[in-house]
């Protein structure tokens, strides 16, 4: 689902209002009718159980283009390539709710700031679609020191 989405918000027939409309959600916010036009035809069924989570999924790839989501680059692997602090990924990691989300997308201007793409299926997974919540800090958290102590 995370790569069929990116490649709807990266083809190049995608509305450029449309997906700056899209990046510019914020945690709290009630959905915009650019997300709720997008959620309606590209999401999958039940989205709406979860819509921030899926705004936020959403505002972090259309933030992410044209880098947006690479599936073999784990997420905290780019995060530790691109310098990202421990102490932000600490925050990250410990996060629930519009804290999560907005640190989140935080993280995403961060690594679009330095030109990084990463699998946005490891952030699917920490926002809790399709994956264990718990599970995704693991991996996050495993990937980036790996990637830290591979640079050493």
């Amino acid at each position: 689902m995370v790569g069929r989405l990116a490649r709807v918000l990266g083809d190049q027939a995608f509305p450029t209002g449309e997906r700056a409309r899209l990046r510019r959600w914020s945690p709290g916010a009630p959905p915009s009718l650019a997300f709720l036009r997008f959620g309606f035809s590209e999401l999958p069924e039940g989205w709406q159980a979860n819509t921030e989570d899926w705004e936020a999924l959403v505002a972090g790839l259309a933030l992410m283009y044209p880098q947006g989501h690479d599936p073999g680059r784990p997420a905290g692997r780019a995060l530790a390539e691109a310098g990202y602090a421990e102490a932000r990924l600490e925050r990250l990691l410990a996060a629930d709710g519009d804290t999560l989300r907005t640190l989140l997308l935080r993280a995403a201007r961060f690594l679009r700031a330095k030109n990084a793409s990463c699998s946005w299926i490891d952030f699917a997974f920490l926002l809790g679609l399709g994956g264990d919540p718990e599970a995704a800090r693991r991996r996050l958290a495993g990937d980036y020191f790996r990637a830290l102590s591979a640079e050493r």
